[in-house]
């Protein structure tokens, strides 16, 4: 037996007969807890963990060395960003509703319209997929936005999403996003909200038939899970329904809710309470919702998530670059409320989110130990399972499904330390991510996917992003140009070179 994962794992497979990994770490579990497990060892056999623990005494077909690495339970993301993330047009252009993040009514009244093909909107999610992976995250819940929709998502690109998933290897909970309205720039920095409630209806019942006919395909990868838009943009009937069938499904719905001052101004003014109190007013809040992103709760809309075992999805990377932060990562596990991670943004770099997620719980607590590396590690895994009411997926022990990121620890950019959870979260980044199996089968190894060339794809990507762009004066106030919307960080230098400014030579 060689102990080089190159020369005996093929891309896109599950090994044949017993498959033992081990590496300097192994992150198991026991006793109702992660353990660190020096020199450990996992053990998977037709897709599941048989083994996780010190010296396994049985036959194996090969083993694996990773060396200085942590074998880990795959990271789980709540919120996955599926389409191209075009917040960074208007990170530093502001204010957004300026910039084509809102419907002016004069897009409106022209009728909205679809600004990617079908074929563009069945590759983001198979591009999107393949960078989750790279990242280490084995199980996924997708997540687009709708301003560039028509009005929702369908049942044709989620056909496709559901089938890229198979193919590449990735656990995936998802149907299409509908909503019942949405909102609607009538003034500069007014936003009003617009409802068609029929047309919201229409998307559940076709997101309720997706996951009826998809559930459990490509070997139990595919699992339905319910995604009305936002609190703001869904009437009472629609969230009604929602939560009837998220019951007679057996699965989970994911709720966009108390995230951002539009909202919070949008809900008093049609319900007369924030996100949260409303929901609880309707007996619409359980354990089978999942709520992003939190970061503008108030202390009762917390607490009412955790009398009523809401999840919380908390991505800390994206909040903070839009200037806000959950009240926080403790203060919300103290009242007993689930948090699992989530990324919401690309590069879906969840070691990245880790930090932030540390960085902002201590600085909201003021206090340099308000939370460890550990409880993020464990929200990251633990957390996102408990949300998607899974208890096989995001821990190892024997019985589970053999979802495993293996990490490396000896990467030059990364500071020495004694606690590989402590190097990951502190210096890690998805780019350490060495190999990922999924149900057993190897879908990552070294950057490599089965099937999908990520370097072609992400010049395909750039250019949909760029037709994407070009579109923007369509649905943005007063239809400026391009130019107009979107500013270089510098200045750009004079076209053909000329010296109409000082230049400085060595």
């Amino acid at each position: 037996m060689t102990s080089d994962p190159l020369n005996t794992l093929t891309l896109g497979q599950r090994p044949a007969g017993r498959t033992l990994l081990t590496a300097d770490w192994v992150l198991a579990w026991r006793n109702g807890t992660h353990h660190l497990v020096p020199r450990g060892e996992i053990v998977m056999e037709d897709g599941a963990v048989i083994f996780a623990g010190l010296s396994f005494q049985g036959e194996v077909a090969r083993r694996i060395d990773f060396g200085a690495a942590l074998v880990s339970p795959g990271l789980i993301d709540l919120d996955a960003l599926s389409d191209l993330d075009t917040y960074t047009l208007v990170h530093d252009n502001q204010p957004g509703w300026s910039r084509g993040r809102i419907w002016p009514q004069s897009y409106v009244e022209r009728g909205p319209y679809e600004m990617y093909s079908e074929e563009e909107l069945a590759f983001q999610k198979r591009f999107a997929f393949g960078l989750l992976l790279l990242n280490g995250i084995t199980s996924a819940a997708p997540v687009a936005s709708l301003y560039y929709r028509e009005w929702g998502e369908t049942v044709a690109e989620f056909e496709a999403a559901a089938d890229a998933a198979g193919d590449l290897g990735l656990r995936v909970f998802l149907s299409p996003a509908y909503r019942s309205g949405g909102m609607v720039l009538e003034a500069p920095g007014r936003m009003v909200p617009v409802f068609d409630e029929a047309r919201g209806l229409k998307g559940l019942r076709e997101a309720v038939s997706f996951i009826e006919h998809q559930q459990g395909r490509h070997g139990g990868l595919v699992n339905g899970l319910l995604a009305p838009d936002r609190v703001e943009t869904c009437t009472l009937e629609l969230l009604k329904q929602t939560m009837d069938a998220a019951r007679d499904l057996d699965c989970r719905a994911r709720l966009h809710m108390a995230q951002g001052p539009l909202e919070l101004e949008t809900m008093q003014r049609l319900h007369g309470a924030s996100g949260p109190q409303w929901m609880a007013n309707h007996g619409l809040l359980s354990e089978r919702l999942i709520a992003p992103h939190a970061t503008y709760a108030s202390r009762r809309d917390l607490e009412l998530y955790a009398v009523h075992g809401v999840s919380i999805a908390h991505s800390p990377l994206v909040s903070a670059r839009m200037g806000s932060m959950l009240h926080s990562f403790a203060a919300c596990r103290e009242l007993g409320i689930n948090i699992g991670m989530a990324t919401d943004t690309a590069p879906p770099d969840m070691l990245m989110n880790l930090l932030m997620g540390l960085v902002t719980c201590r600085i909201s607590e003021k206090k340099s130990d308000a939370v460890l590396s550990a409880g993020l590690f464990d929200a990251a895994t633990l957390g996102g399972a408990r949300a998607l009411g899974r208890t096989d997926i995001g821990r190892l022990a024997p019985g589970t499904r053999a979802d495993i990121a293996v990490f490396r620890l000896d990467d030059p950019h990364m500071t020495p330390s004694v606690d590989p959870i402590t190097t990951l979260v502190l210096g890690g980044s998805g780019k350490v991510t060495q190999a990922v199996f999924v149900d057993g089968r190897l879908s990552m190894l070294a950057g490599k996917l089965a099937g999908f060339d990520m370097q072609d794809a992400r010049r395909r990507a750039q250019s949909q992003f760029e037709g994407l762009v070009a579109k923007y004066p369509d649905r943005s106030w007063e239809h400026p140009p391009v130019e107009a919307l979107f500013s270089p960080s510098y200045p750009l230098w004079p076209e053909g070179g000329g010296k109409d400014v000082e230049e400085t030579a060595l």
